[in-house]
């Protein structure tokens, strides 16, 4: 399981909407959370 980097909810990798940032791929629960990461995803990624 993943983790979505907006809310902190686990995720099905299978069946979770996807985004690439920087070289690895971002797992989201809901359309609201891919669009919060794409508006500003430094916000929400821990280097």
């Amino acid at each position: 399981m993943a983790i979505d980097p907006v809310c902190g909810m686990e995720v099905d990798e299978k069946k979770a909407a996807s985004k690439e940032y920087k070289g690895k791929k971002y797992y989201f629960c809901s359309p609201t959370c891919q669009w919060a990461f794409e508006m500003k995803p430094e916000q929400f990624v821990k280097e």
